[in-house]
Parts: C-alpha cells; structure tokens; sequence
C-alpha cells in the first residue's frame, strides 16, 4: 500500500504501475463492483510488492553496508506511513463527528487504528461498529506492520549467522506451507469465519512472504539479462500464461473453504513469474503500460488514496443521491477526491518527511556500531 522504505520506487520498473492498478481495483471493488472486481486480489498484490520491496531493498543495504540499521528502518517507516495515517484520520472522525460520515468514535477504535490492530478488533470484537465507516481498510496496514516488526530482526540473524538468500528462501518457501498448514486446520479443523483468515496477520503474513521469496530467489540468480528488455522468449511467455492462468482458477473456484485456505498460497505462488516479468522485461508489450506517467504518478499517491477511498465513498454514498444510484458516477467521484487528497499529502505533508528520510538514508552510508545489527 505504501512505499515502505520512503524512497522512490522507480529503482525498480513497473512497481507504481503495478501499485496504481491495485489501488484502482480496490477503489473499485469498494465502490459497488465487489461482483466483477476482487478486490481482495488488489490488497493480495499490495502484500506481495510489499514484501518483494523490502526484502530487496534490505538485501542491497546489507550488500552495500554489510549491515541492517534496523532503527532507521523503523523511524522511516514511521515518517512514511504515520503523518498520512493521521491526516486521513482526522478527516473521517471529524466527518463522524458532525454527521457527515457514518460510524461511531471510540477511545478503543482510535487506538487499535493507530496501533495497528485494526484486523484482529475486527476478528474478535466487532471493530467495524465502533470506528468511522470507511476506516476498516486500515486492517491490511495491521498485517504488514506486524510482518516488518520482526522481519527486519530476522533478516538480520540471518545476515549473522551466515545464512544465504538461498537458505532464506528455503525458510521463507517453508514458513509458507506452516501458514498454510495453520489455515487448513483453522477452517477445516475448527471452522472458523471467513473473517478470521482473511483478516489475521498469523493468517495473512504468506502473502507478504511470496514476495520476499521472489527476492531471495532473484538475489541467488544474479544480474538478470538485460538485452531484450522490450520482448518475452517462448519460454517467458508460457510462464506469464501459467502464472495467469493459476491466478484466474483461484477465482473460477468457489468453494469457501478453498477460498480461505489454498487461494492465498495460489494467488501468492501466481504473482512470482508476473512480477519477476514485470520487473525484469519492463519494455515487453504487457508490461510496458505499467510506466507511463499518470500510473506511475497514481502508484506514488496510492498509499493515501487507499487510506482514504473508502471514507469518500461511504460520504458520497449517504449524502449524494445521485451518486448512490449510479456505482460508475460514485467510483469517478471517489476516486477523484481520493487523487486531490493524495496530491496534497505529497505536496504538503510527505514533501517534508521525504526531506528527512533522505538525511537518514545518507546517515547509513555510515553507521555506527550502536545503530546497527551486524550482518
């Protein structure tokens, strides 16, 4: 959802590309297409280029630096997610509070929303009556802030105890099979609500680990070849075709308990040759899309506008009759308050942490001892 480092993801094609289409299938979804459009799919992308990102961004700082300086790590997270976070915030109790916005205020609500609960209140406590309506999107930054909690921590073990990207691969491709695991017995076991495994980060953190495999393993290929960076082989575009086609069949299949438990490991297994093409044949005609500059714009703005999409659409919905009749005018209408609302959080709020993750980013061409885990 995010740019979890802070800097610039253009170091690596079609990533805003790829981050602009997940927001808009998202927004979609949300918006009254849920039938037509998945957008859990958009969310399952998100965590999958999350997990890709980081874990490829912290394997060149280890490379460069021969270490993680995991309290930078941190504090750029924290200039990167939590002054959008608050600015949405605002917005939607204010909303709440004179009417406009339907949904209720709670100490608790505003506290697991910015400590990053928001999917297990949801799980056990009926989150969604006791915050804004729209703010219930907040539950996938929960899963992913509790992945890097620790991530960080374990890659750096790793680093020093001499573990390869290979080894780390064969770690991450097995923590996979034990969620996996977890969700079949969850389900088939205790027969759980769909709720409880779509939203649990215990439930959920494999859809990030796909992406972290795809980085280990592009790590332990090498320099790819960048001679035909405007075409696929034949054998490139059978993979395009199978990772597609594995990608659809998670959605021709309908069976509940299928949907809660093989279909994220499927989509994350689908998402590894479309991304590896992606990123790898950027200039190839399927691909090629993914960087023009109004997606590229819209992957930058795409962690706001997924903060807030949903609150102008519940706003619209309640108080625009017109647009409460016709999904396609709701859609347009949110998606544009969203765009204006992302253009001044980068233009007037992130302009100024960008600033400072910048100076943060110099600071470890240098680390000291104290700040920084060995690898």
């Amino acid at each position: 959802m995010k740019d979890e480092t802070g800097s610039m993801p253009g170091d690596i094609p079609s990533l805003n590309g790829i981050r602009a289409i997940s927001v808009i299938i998202v927004l979609l979804s949300h918006a009254g297409f849920e039938r037509i459009v998945p957008g859990g799919l958009g969310v399952t992308i998100f965590f999958f280029l999350s997990g890709f990102l980081i874990t490829t961004l912290l394997l060149r700082e280890q490379a460069q630096f021969g270490s993680i300086n995991i309290p930078a790590f941190y504090l750029r997270r924290f200039y990167r997610l939590i002054p959008p976070l608050l600015v949405t915030l605002a917005i939607a109790y204010s909303l709440t509070y004179v009417g406009i916005l339907a949904g209720n205020i709670t100490p608790e609500g505003i506290l697991v929303q910015l400590f990053y609960f928001a999917n297990y209140f949801e799980i056990f406590f009926d989150g969604s009556a006791k915050i804004p309506a729209g703010t219930g999107v907040l539950w996938s930054l929960a899963v992913e802030e509790h992945f890097y909690i620790v991530f960080p921590l374990v890659m750096s073990l790793g680093f020093l105890i001499g573990l390869s990207s290979r080894s780390k691969l064969f770690v991450a491709l097995a923590l996979c099979g034990i969620i996996l695991l977890w969700r079949i017995f969850l389900v088939y076991g205790l027969n759980v609500p769909a709720s409880r495994t779509y939203y649990g980060s215990d439930t959920r953190f494999d859809s990030i680990l796909y992406g972290c495999i795809l980085a280990f393993a592009a790590a332990t290929w090498g320099k790819q070849d960048d001679r035909n960076l405007s075409r696929l082989s034949w054998p490139e575009w059978v993979l395009l075709a199978a990772g597609l086609l594995l990608l659809s069949a998670t959605f021709i299949i309908r069976d509940p308990q299928f949907r809660e438990t093989f279909r994220y490991s499927l989509q994350g297994i689908a998402l590894i040759p479309i991304f590896h093409l992606a990123v790898n044949r950027p200039q190839s005609w399927p691909f090629r899309f993914l960087d023009n500059r109004f997606l590229v714009r819209l992957g930058i703005y795409s962690y706001s506008i997924y903060l807030i999409h949903r609150v102008f659409i519940v706003a619209l919905f309640d108080n625009v009759e017109l647009l409460a009749a016709h999904p396609v005018l709701l859609a347009l209408a949110s998606f544009g308050l969203s765009v204006l609302f992302a253009a001044f959080v980068d233009r007037y709020v992130d302009r100024y942490f960008r600033r400072r993750r910048a100076r943060m980013r110099r600071a470890t061409i240098a680390p000291t001892t104290a700040q920084t885990v060995p690898g």
